[in-house]
């Protein structure tokens, strides 16, 4: 394991739950908090993957433990809850990070696409993170629930209606229960990675920067400084940090990191107003659009790669 940590980013006996670890970013997620000394239940769909996962970190130093089950129902939330407190006692930490993709356009995404992505995503992070309230809030010491949202759920991306709107919805339950969860001493935040993972990689600007990486070479500043996107380990010390005593002050934020860049995303806010005495009418609106609040329009979506050919 690496160094030890600097004491208020040492995480020994705490005990994280890390959904969706099995892999990629969830993975780098874990392996991170039991380098800082937390001892951490490894989940995964696949039971193999799960065990193999923490078979890892067992074998780099770490504590670690795997639990094989499909976030989104309550039953499910129990489970990795129950085998964080049978393992190591307690449950100071929850990475909600298991997700799945569906991509279709509107006209032909299908109820079976939109309903698996929202129960992973949206249904997942709210059972999981309500049995882990309840759980810390029983302990009475406090907590950290660190969800994973996504650039699609702070723009919207072509393609991913269900996608992006589970991800805004994890935006807006992180801000809700920043302020329920505050008496408690439970923060509660959203990180918003970019990496190349199995999801990014299909992405044709960013293909053959990916396939450099695994050949061993680094990957441009273009690429880790301008689009802030790098390794899923790249992404790890945000969750490291937040899940830290260092991090105690921070709540209801959306930060970005990927790369070499690390970011807070705003929340929505009122950027024009203009006023009509007495209310507005359908014409007063159209007249007065373009000259007030619709001047400047808001762009949509993920902007497009800038990079110089690979």
């Amino acid at each position: 394991m690496s160094p030890t940590p600097p004491p208020a980013l040492d995480l020994t006996g705490k005990v994280a739950v890390v959904t969706g670890s099995g892999r990629g970013l969830g993975l780098a997620y874990a392996t991170a908090l039991a380098a800082a000394g937390a001892s951490v239940v490894v989940n995964d769909l696949d039971a193999e993957v799960a065990e193999k996962a923490a078979a890892g970190i067992v074998a780099a130093g770490g504590r670690a433990v795997a639990e094989a089950v499909a976030v989104g129902t309550a039953e499910a939330a129990d489970r990795l809850v129950d085998r964080a407190v049978s393992a190591f006692g307690r449950l100071d930490v929850l990475v909600a990070n298991a997700g799945i993709l569906r991509d279709r356009v509107l006209w032909k995404m299908t109820d079976e696409d939109f309903d698996a992505v929202v129960s992973t995503h949206l249904r997942g992070t709210f059972t999981c993170a309500r049995a882990a309230a309840v759980r810390m809030r029983e302990q009475g010491e406090g907590g950290r629930l660190i969800l994973v949202g996504s650039p699609a759920g702070q723009r919207g991306n072509f393609g991913q209606t269900n996608y992006a709107a589970a991800k805004a919805g994890i935006a807006a339950m992180a801000r809700t229960w920043s302020m329920e969860l505050a008496r408690a001493g439970i923060t509660v935040n959203a990180v918003i990675p970019v990496a190349a993972t199995a999801m990014t990689e299909t992405v044709p600007a960013f293909a053959p920067y990916v396939e450099a990486m695994r050949r061993g070479e680094p990957l441009p500043d273009a690429l880790r400084k301008g689009e802030g996107f790098g390794t899923a380990e790249d992404c790890a010390a945000l969750v490291s940090f937040l899940a830290s005593d260092a991090a105690a002050g921070v709540t209801g934020q959306c930060v970005g990191i990927g790369g070499d860049r690390l970011a807070l995303w705003s929340h929505p806010e009122e950027i024009a107003t203009a006023y009509a005495d007495g209310g507005w009418s359908p014409a007063a609106v159209a007249a007065a659009w373009h000259t007030s609040v619709g001047r400047a329009p808001q762009t949509v979506g993920i902007p497009a790669p800038r990079l110089p050919e690979a």
